[in-house]
């Protein structure tokens, strides 16, 4: 029942008097509220999180919970955090194109900072209380990655092709990236519904839910339509790239693909080539050869970060299209013939 607006406006010249605010009332309570320990509450994290989030940060989160699972969050400390960020530098498993650890010290506070972002979000922790949010990321290092030569891309489709349990697999997963620049995530998402072999283009859904049509030639189309088909896909929401014994494709054939051929091609592991110097490869060709406007479509692009000219700086899927005939040498449905005669300095 609701409290006639006289006594309510008593109450309020009472606590006046008190010198008593809103926000003391609110600080109060919230000290009454029981702060969980670092184990009950990370897998509310974890559930709130993408899946993303969850394979970067799952083994971070597992040692935070062995290290201070028994703890309460306010009772971390940013020496705690920058303890674990040191403790997992140095164990980082060594690569030819390691950082000596920086990137596993820098997902270390990032998910530490997941984590507190979460309690601030809850009302468990002030925002000015996050250790977290006091240990600086380390600054980071320019991108080794860059953009293969002609050569060196037919060295890698010569050598997928050559060898491996499943070439025809291989070779269009290969054709598929250099087509589209998309990641791995964008691929092994594509569903039956999601390849319009007429139109010649694929719908990708990649990195923060963004999605676009993105054109392929049409022979790509075809030949991932028969592969499904082959393998068993029927319904529009199965998986358009499987397995020979119909299982729809995991991460771990990327693996295995680029860890043969690394052993094939020597220069390939030296470098740590994978999918995405593909993505590389191709957008630094469309930026050389259509200009910027076209690459951001192309690589799927939405954010607004730089210029304010960039607002304004998108590229078509009709010139898109034109681009990948271009850069392929084949006609496709959805590019212009003035296009790419513009294109080819015709």
């Amino acid at each position: 029942m609701t409290a006639p607006a006289d006594r309510i406006a008593a109450a309020w010249r009472m606590l006046a008097e008190l010198g008593v605010t809103i926000t003391d009332l609110r600080d109060d309570l919230r000290s009454r509220r029981p702060i969980p320990t670092v184990a009950d509450y990370l897998p509310q994290v974890a559930a709130a999180a993408g899946p993303g989030a969850r394979r970067t940060y799952g083994s971070y989160w597992a040692r935070m919970r062995t290290l201070w699972g028994h703890r309460c969050l306010d009772e971390i400390a940013a020496t705690d955090i920058e303890a674990l960020r040191y403790e997992a530098a140095g164990s980082a498993r060594s690569r030819r194109n390691s950082r000596s650890g920086r990137h596993a010290g820098e997902h270390v506070i990032a998910a530490a900072r997941a984590l507190f972002n979460r309690a601030i979000a809850d009302g468990l922790i002030d925002p000015g209380a996050s250790p977290a949010h006091q240990v600086a990321k380390p600054r980071r290092l320019p991108n080794t990655r860059r953009a293969l030569t002609a050569g060196e891309l037919v060295q890698i489709n010569e050598a997928a092709r050559a060898s491996g349990d499943d070439v025809v697999l291989d070779a269009l997963l290969l054709r598929l990236h250099t087509e589209t620049a998309c990641r791995r995530g964008g691929a092994l998402g594509l569903r039956l519904a999601d390849l319009d072999v007429r139109n010649g283009q694929v719908h990708l859904t990649e990195k923060g839910g963004t999605q676009r049509w993105q054109p392929i030639t049409t022979g790509l189309a075809q030949h991932l339509l028969a592969l499904a088909k082959a393998r068993g896909a029927v319904q529009p929401t199965d998986r358009l790239l499987r397995y020979r014994d119909g299982r729809p494709l995991t991460s771990r054939r990327y693996d295995h693909l680029w860890k043969r051929l690394g052993e094939q091609l020597p220069w390939v592991a030296m470098l740590g080539v994978s999918t995405h110097w593909l993505r590389h490869t191709t957008l630094t060709w469309v930026e050389r050869n259509v200009g910027y406007g076209v690459a951001r479509a192309y690589a799927g692009h939405t954010d607004s970060t730089g210029p304010a000219t960039t607002t304004y700086i998108k590229g078509q899927i009709h010139e898109v299209a034109a681009a990948l005939a271009a850069m392929t040498g084949q006609p496709h449905p959805l590019a212009s013939a003035a296009q790419l005669a513009r294109l080819n300095g015709a």
